[in-house]
């Protein structure tokens, strides 16, 4: 219904740009958990609003898709607000650390209902 965006980071300097600089605090950001892959960012038009768990998963699945975990039957993805995520001076382009974090398993695909675009 266009209230969600869902921006993906095509490799480890992009990430960086993605999580660091494009994303806003209270957007939600997602990685799969333990191998390399795509940091994700869920947008939402109005952050005070609940965000429902399935699109959680969804934006959880395009992360796991975006990753090593691709082939797996499910896969861990780490999910916190941006607030959340930091860069110490020092880390890999791509390496965050997170101060609180909560898991999703999902199985790795992009869900039919969306839309992609290649920006």
């Amino acid at each position: 219904d266009g209230k969600y965006h869902v921006y993906v980071g095509k490799d480890n300097v992009n990430n960086d740009l993605l999580t660091m600089k494009f994303a806003k605090q209270n957007d939600y950001w997602f990685h799969a958990r333990s191998v390399p892959g795509s940091h994700v960012v869920l947008r939402v038009d109005n952050p005070k609003e609940g965000i429902p768990k399935n699109i959680l998963k969804n934006t959880a699945s395009v992360a796991a898709f975006y990753s090593k975990a691709k082939t797996s039957g499910v896969a861990p993805v780490s999910y916190t607000l941006r607030k959340y995520v930091h860069k110490k001076k020092g880390l890999a382009a791509g390496q965050v650390l997170l101060s609180k974090e909560d898991v999703l398993l999902v199985k790795p695909e992009i869900p039919s209902n969306c839309l992609l675009l290649d920006e």
